[in-house]
């Protein structure tokens, strides 16, 4: 399962077109690149967003 928040997002076309754009020259999906962005625009503000730490994958350590 995802631990990521999924919301409906709505953005003017034109905006978007230029997301899609500079995601695909810079090869990320557009919703890794507006979230990029999000996290530049809280940094440059002095708000710390910090990272949500990734499901661990793969079979449990073996019990001894």
């Amino acid at each position: 399962m995802s631990a990521k928040k999924a919301f409906p997002l709505r953005l003017d076309p034109a905006v978007h077109a230029a997301i899609e754009r500079l995601a695909a020259a810079e090869l990320r999906s557009a919703n890794a690149q507006i979230e990029m962005l999000l996290r530049e625009a809280l940094a440059a503000r002095g708000v710390e967003a910090g990272k949500t730490k990734a499901p661990r994958r793969g079979r449990p350590p073996k019990e001894e």
